[in-house]
């Protein structure tokens, strides 16, 4: 089961934090509905490609990736969404496109979007689209040791 792989990540470095189930959802503001957490409150991974190399963007459910903001925080030229065929490897005991925000468990260089700091606590899908974690953003931070830029922008702001 994915969620125990997360739990026992979080219980052996004394992580306080809370599993919500809800029903089967695919996107974030759906899952945030379902799970009654506004939708800037989830934090949704985001599989890219940097110069060709898999990395997690991670960045709030209400908000889209800007490239040309990630391409500048990452100092990458060529940045890309990575095709689920190059990452579902990567993730075999979790739902595809429910891996968690973790790229450290996964060798994966992560990277944070600077509004996810602004609330206390995220949450996250838990390698499943029916259950999702929530902690504090300093433990989140503390673990995956991402690194935090400014590349995610608001849906509701674009036209």
């Amino acid at each position: 089961m994915p969620l125990n792989k997360l739990k026992n990540y979080l219980d052996d470095n004394g992580v306080d934090y809370e599993v919500i189930r809800h029903e089967q959802t695919y996107t974030a503001q759906r899952t945030a509905a379902a799970a009654h957490i506004p939708g800037k409150e989830i934090a949704k991974t985001v599989m890219i490609k940097l110069d060709g190399k898999i990395a997690m963007a991670v960045l709030p459910g209400s908000a889209r990736v800007d490239f040309d903001m990630l391409k500048k925080a990452t100092g990458s030229k060529k940045v890309e969404l990575a095709d689920e065929t190059e990452f579902e490897e990567l993730f075999p005991e979790c739902e595809t496109g429910a891996m968690p925000p973790f790229g450290n468990l996964y060798d994966l260089d992560t990277f944070v979007a600077q509004t996810l700091r602004e609330d206390d606590e995220i949450a996250f899908n838990a390698g499943t689209h029916t259950e999702l974690v929530r902690m504090s953003y300093a433990d989140f931070e503390r673990l995956v040791k991402p690194t935090v830029g400014r590349f995610a922008e608001d849906v509701a702001q674009v036209v």
